[in-house]
Parts: C-alpha cells; structure tokens; sequence
C-alpha cells in the first residue's frame, strides 16, 4: 500500500493491522496537525489494541518538556527541523511506553515559522531498533498541508513496520 492513492483512514488500518500482528504498540507526537494522526488511528475499530496515546505539543516549550526535544537545537534550529521530529518521535515513544513513536511538525500556514517557508513538515518514525525521518515540501491551503502531513507519517510508519515484519522473517527463517 503506497503511492500518493492510498488515503490516512487505508494507513491507519494498515498500521493498526502491522502492529496487532507483531503485538506492538504506538504512540504519536503533534504539532501542525494537532491530534489529526490520533484521530485517524482511533478512528480504526479496534485501535486500542495497539493505540497508547498521543501528545499534542503545539508549543515549542512543550516539545522539550513533555517530549524530551533538546532545549538548546530548539533554541538554535526552532521546532522545524529533522533532528526535532526525530527527537518527538523517540520522545512520545519513551514517555507513552510504546514499541513506536511518530512525530509531526512544520509550517502549514498562513506565514512561515522559525525561517522555514510555509509547506515545510518533518515527520518521524522511532521504531524499537531504528528510526526514519522525512522532510515535505508541500503546497496547497493550511488545511491540505496539514492531510498530507498526516497520511504521509501514516505512510512512513506503515512502510517502517513492513520492513520490521520482513526483518523479523528473514531471522526466523534464518537468513533467507
């Protein structure tokens, strides 16, 4: 399932669905999107198997005190910024006591933010051996920055507990 055609609600199916499988477990980290991930993954049946919570730190204050995000590369870099998405993802991760974290921050308007132009997202996944993070450059209104924000994380996680689900494969079969 990837490819710009498959929707948020599809994602956080196919996620939820992953992290059943493999009895894992999620929590996720906001900024633009402002509970949008929660939702589309509570929005699933069944999402309180693997759905451990969500914290929305619309404030860069927040992202180091409830996220454990780095004070001083957000005083130096602003809350726009890879290692900030990465630090949230590892933060919710921890905080939640997930087996994986996701993280979203950016610009999505009306004016720019910390010297990033509007469309600029970062989203992050922090999985139990590694983590992944990808940088967006969106057009479009507020509102269309901020879904594309959201299925593209949903995108990046799907994609990281697939490449788990494989890994975990290949070592049970041993090496093949």
């Amino acid at each position: 399932m990837t490819g710009a055609a498959v929707d948020a609600a599809s994602l956080a199916a196919e996620a939820l669905r992953l992290l059943a499988e493999s009895d894992g477990t999620i929590a996720v980290a906001e900024s633009l999107t402002g509970g949008m991930v929660a939702a589309e993954l509570t929005a699933v049946p069944g999402a309180s198997r693997s759905f451990r919570g969500s914290v929305t730190a619309y404030a860069t204050e927040l992202k180091h005190s409830l996220l454990g995000v780095d004070a001083e590369l957000l005083a130096t870099h602003g809350a726009v910024n890879p290692q900030v998405a990465a630090q949230m993802a590892a933060g919710v991760r921890k905080a939640l006591g997930a087996d994986w974290g996701i993280a979203t921050t950016g610009v999505a308007g009306p004016t720019p933010q910390d010297g990033q132009p509007v469309g600029t997202v970062f989203v992050a996944v922090a999985g139990p051996e590694s983590g992944k993070t990808a940088r967006l450059r969106l057009n479009g209104s507020r509102a269309e920055i901020r879904r594309e924000s959201v299925r593209t994380v949903l995108e990046l996680l799907s994609s990281e507990l697939r490449a788990n689900v494989r890994g975990q494969d290949t070592e049970q079969n041993g090496g093949i």
